[in-house]
């Protein structure tokens, strides 16, 4: 007679996230005291809204060129003009769910479709319950005209852009993360 077994929970990241995932260049796109450096900041919520305590942020970006020194740039791979730019940053949430990167402002990037693609930061997300990463972007609020032309931004409702978009704060950009519920973030199928 064979035995019958219940289902097998679902695995979450566990402890693999903050032990696996850490960078040692941490949240510095650029080193401190880079020349136009700024940071972002941000919370991560849950869908009621408490904070996420155990998350990473990671981010990619182009250059201030609008430029990256990678072989799948179409235009080929070019060093950077800012020193020290490394493109790539890690951030880990504190107690309070916050995360901040300090990084300087990407250029303008030629979209495939022939236009260009307003400057912004990719946002990978990872964290305890998601066996994925979720994946967004992160739109400058004062680039109002290059936002509306933007082919990305353009193909996402009109009433849920605004979670794309950061605020302007003191020492950079506010850019709040809702992983779910009401005024969700945008995330994007990679």
């Amino acid at each position: 007679m064979s035995e019958r077994h219940g289902v097998t929970p679902a695995q979450t990241v566990g402890p693999y996230l903050s032990i696996g995932l850490r960078w040692p260049d941490g949240p510095h796109v650029v080193p401190p005291g880079t020349p136009g450096s700024f940071w972002v900041r941000g919370r991560i919520t849950d869908g009621a809204g408490a904070p996420v305590v155990d998350a990473l942020v990671e981010s990619w970006q182009a250059d201030p060129d609008g430029r990256f020194d990678h072989p799948d740039d179409p235009r080929g791979a070019r060093a950077s003009s800012v020193a020290g730019f490394r493109g790539f940053g890690r951030s880990e949430t504190d107690d309070q769910g916050w995360y901040a990167l300090l990084t300087v402002r990407p250029g303008a990037l030629p979209a495939p479709d022939g236009g260009t693609e307003a400057p912004h930061l990719n946002l990978s997300v990872f964290g305890r319950g998601l066996l994925h990463r979720v994946v967004t972007r992160l739109y400058f609020p004062d680039e109002p005209a290059a936002n509306a032309a933007d082919p990305v931004l353009r193909g996402v409702d009109a009433d849920r852009r605004g979670t794309l978009v950061g605020r302007e704060s003191a020492d950079g950009v506010r850019f709040d993360i809702r992983l779910q519920g009401d005024d969700e973030t945008v995330f994007f199928a990679v």
